[in-house]
């Protein structure tokens, strides 16, 4: 197993215990993330908060890998985010939604740069519709 494949197991395992600073220990000082909901967020402080806010925001999520990949300096984990969202949600405008009660099933992909045992980029994919559907937070779509 290469160093990307452990940071990427240890940030998961991170997210599944709600274990704020082995999540933060995985990102370098200057890390990079991009985001379908939130763009471009740079430094491990920046990253940790928008994880934690998931966690505030769905405080039983876990991410259930279905698949994984490395090679080299990357490491690509495919798989599912559960939980229920009990807590208020941060939107990308800083307003904050209450709690809806809803069950999540949301497929992601997350592909990690590490360098020096700390990932340095790393490129979040959800589809924020299907996030956002199963919230309840979207128009139902009508057919004509």
């Amino acid at each position: 197993m290469g160093q990307a494949r452990e940071v990427m197991d240890r940030l998961t395992t991170a997210m599944n215990t709600k274990d704020r600073n082995m999540l933060a220990g995985c990102y370098a000082a200057d890390a990079v993330a991009h985001t379908p909901d939130q763009g471009e967020i740079r430094g491990r402080d920046a990253i940790s908060s928008y994880l934690f806010d998931f966690w505030e925001a769905i405080p039983d999520v876990q991410y259930e890998v279905t698949e994984r990949h490395d090679s080299g300096d990357v490491a690509i984990d495919e798989g599912i985010v559960t939980g229920t969202n009990t807590g208020q949600l941060v939107m990308p405008s800083g307003q904050t939604l209450p709690p809806t009660g809803k069950q999540l099933r949301i497929r992601s992909c997350d592909v990690a740069t590490v360098r020096n045992g700390e990932i340095t980029s790393h490129r979040f994919y959800f589809d924020q519709v299907e996030f956002l559907s199963q919230l309840g937070l979207m128009p139902e779509m009508t057919t004509h």
